[in-house]
């Protein structure tokens, strides 16, 4: 979804809303972390470092605001805390994460392996399926 802050100043202005240098800073945590899948206290932690002046409490609300306007997207990896990744496409599913359980590493699987079962469903249930969140529980190649 997210190709410029150019775009990014389009949807909020689009919204009623401006792209503070706050707001700038933490999107721009997020996009030059791509792949990190950042809680909001590591997000703190990055855009603290060039925005000193920034609380915690500015950095919830602005990834609040970026996750209901599809910026970005609020992911839970069952690790206790919430995280963030940009919003790439927001027309395709979400892609599938792998997720270590020995050094918590996180891998992405960015093909969808469910569009035959989703079909399946969707014919044998009637049922229009709109999304799916899948996340395999297992040891990364390091620590196998």
């Amino acid at each position: 979804m997210i190709d410029s802050a150019e775009k990014l100043k389009d949807i909020l202005k689009e919204k009623g809303y401006k792209l503070t240098p706050q707001r700038r800073a933490v999107l721009d945590t997020i996009i030059n972390n791509q792949g990190k899948h950042l809680s909001t206290e590591e997000v703190y932690d990055y855009v603290k470092k060039n925005c000193p002046e920034i609380g915690l409490a500015t950095v919830y609300r602005t990834l609040q605001l970026l996750d209901d306007l599809g910026i970005i997207t609020k992911i839970n990896l069952d690790d206790g805390c919430a995280r963030y990744e940009l919003n790439i496409n927001s027309d395709d599913h979400q892609h599938h994460h792998l997720i270590c359980t020995k050094c918590g590493a996180i891998i992405e699987v960015e093909v969808d392996l469910l569009d035959h079962l989703e079909a399946e469903i969707e014919k044998n249930y009637k049922f229009e399926i709109k999304d799916h969140k899948v996340k395999f529980f297992g040891l990364c190649s390091k620590c196998q």
